[in-house]
């Protein structure tokens, strides 16, 4: 009979999980606990979006895809702050913990590079969802919504959220001052965010710039959930779930590579 490997042991998946669940928890925990800045302020922009490009704006549009232009961006708008909080809700934890130098005590732990990312992961994910949830009872103050296929929403939600906590791990793993956590949301995430097709539908631009935003991975996800609420997308809904999970897989990857190599985890 060979020899038992750690992963084999009794006890050892049990205390995997509890690492996992106690990341998570304290992720929670910190964004729950000063949910006046975290929490409450996305509904508070999504409503004054909703005010000034809905009713003062949408009546001059019209439909758009045959629905009311305020319904045609609420998907948008609510993709738009699930993307803001997942990201912002690791990079500001992981760096935190560097800057504190508390990030210490987290990789003494006997738990794998794995493990770490998917706590810190799910914790991103967590913030993203229930900001996403809260956005959409503002949107259904404003307007009607209703979901089309709960399984592609859901789905395209829980992906886009996972994959902008992998870019806030990435951003908190080379950040060397709180500078540094800005700069990717300020000149690479909000422009590409605005140009992704929120506010406007792709088809509405010459053929060039319709080319040049297929580049924009955040069209892909904002037009998937549009179709997982409204029933209606710029983009095939095949296409877009392979551009999401193939960045998903992708920044998993070298996130969890960087972890076990230890690239960037102390200032």
């Amino acid at each position: 009979m060979g020899e038992q490997t750690p992963a084999d042991q009794p006890g050892v998946n049990h205390r995997y999980l509890i690492s996992v669940w106690t990341i998570v928890r304290k992720e929670v925990a910190r964004f729950t606990r000063i949910w006046l800045q975290t929490i409450l302020p996305p509904a508070i922009t999504m409503a004054l979006y909703f005010v000034i490009f809905g009713n003062l704006i949408g009546p001059r549009i019209g439909k758009m895809h045959g629905v009311d232009y305020m319904q045609y961006i609420a998907p948008g708008l609510i993709m738009m702050s699930v993307i803001t909080n997942a990201y912002a809700n690791v990079v500001s934890s992981l760096f935190g913990a560097k800057f504190q130098r508390h990030i210490e005590e987290i990789l003494v732990a006997p738990i794998p590079s794995l493990l770490l990312l998917v706590g810190y992961m799910l914790g991103g994910i967590v913030r993203g969802v229930l900001v996403g949830i809260v956005v959409t009872a503002t949107a259904l103050c404003f307007t009607h919504l209703h979901v089309e296929s709960w399984l592609v929403t859901v789905t395209v939600i829980v992906l886009t959220a996972a994959l902008f906590s992998l870019a806030g791990l990435l951003n908190a793993l080379f950040a060397k001052k709180f500078d540094d956590i800005s700069i990717v949301p300020t000149f690479i995430l909000t422009p590409l965010t605005y140009l992704g097709g929120v506010f406007y539908s792709i088809d509405m631009l010459p053929s060039f710039w319709q080319k040049v935003s297929l580049g924009n991975p955040i069209l892909y996800m904002v037009n998937a959930f549009r179709y997982g609420m409204l029933g209606v997308s710029d983009i095939s809904i095949a296409t877009a779930f392979g551009v999401i999970v193939l960045f998903c897989v992708a920044l998993f990857g070298a996130s969890l590579w960087l972890l076990e190599r230890g690239v960037g985890l102390r200032i």
